[in-house]
């Protein structure tokens, strides 16, 4: 009889001896990667000993190596991240060494501590008028923008608009001479850095409502126009109203009103007379 083919033996024993030699390399490598982790965290050479670490971590089925070194040079490393202003790897890198064993309670408030600091950045940056800025420090947190719009740069984005469509319509109405509601506009704004953008149009709305007052005075005084309405007596009812949360023009309209008078359109100024 013919003596059976040996070739699959062969290379049952080829494939057999690879693996074996692949499983021996790889515990060689793993027995040699707590030494080269620490070597290379005395040295303060953060990127290997992240590599380093990294791959201690992919061989988790061998038995567990956790060194100290592990966890010192992702807190090196995520400090240093911290400091070159890469917030979102910073975090990250801190999230991962208080998932390890080597994360304690001096990292926990490290990595709370990092995020109050971006919230209150943010908020600066918000109100110095840095849009832009204040989103950029939300970003790492995940408060820049979530799809229910409780997040918090959703809100800051809400009163950032509603202060520059206030601006805009402030700005037009001066313009046109408008200045009851324009003045409504203005007291509107309530966010620091549009509040300094209007000044200029506040000034020009203060201007033109006393130059209205001085006007009333003079010709209460020379009897001239005994159909134009007091304006102390108009301020007065106007005042009133909006302390009820009327806005400034329908305050003027009702005021004018209970005073006797109507709302006419004198020239570039509007004005109440009976």
């Amino acid at each position: 009889m013919a003596s059976r083919p040996r070739l699959p033996l062969l290379w049952l024993a080829i494939t057999l001896g690879t693996v074996l030699a692949g499983v021996a390399f790889v515990y060689w490598w793993e027995r040699q990667l707590p030494a080269r982790l620490a070597e290379a965290a005395s040295r303060g050479q953060l990127e290997a000993c992240l590599r380093y670490s990294d791959q201690l971590n992919a061989l988790s089925w061998l038995p567990a190596r956790s060194p100290l070194e592990q966890g010192r040079c992702r807190r090196d490393k995520a400090a240093q991240l911290w400091r070159q202003g890469q917030w979102g790897q910073a975090l990250a890198l801190q999230r991962q060494l208080l998932n390890s064993p080597a994360g304690g309670r001096a990292d926990q408030q490290r990595f709370h501590d990092w995020q109050a600091d971006l919230h209150r950045t943010a908020v600066e940056r918000f109100r110095a008028g840095d849009l832009k800025g204040a989103m950029a420090a939300l970003e790492p947190l995940g408060e820049r923008h979530r799809s229910d719009g409780n997040a918090l740069g959703d809100q800051l984005m809400l009163n950032w608009n509603r202060n520059r469509l206030e601006w805009e319509r402030a700005s037009t109405l001066v313009a046109k001479a408008r200045w009851w509601e324009a003045l409504d506009s203005l007291h509107r704004i309530d966010h620091p850095w549009w509040q300094r953008r209007a000044q200029p149009l506040s000034a020009r709305v203060n201007e033109a409502l006393e130059k209205l007052k001085g006007e009333e005075r003079e010709h209460d005084g020379h009897g001239e126009v005994p159909h134009t309405v007091p304006l102390a007596q108009l301020d007065a009812e106007v005042s009133r109203r909006i302390a009820g949360g009327m806005n400034e023009w329908k305050a003027f309209e009702a005021g004018c009103q209970a005073l006797g008078g109507k709302v006419v359109e004198a020239g570039p100024d509007t004005v109440c007379q009976r």
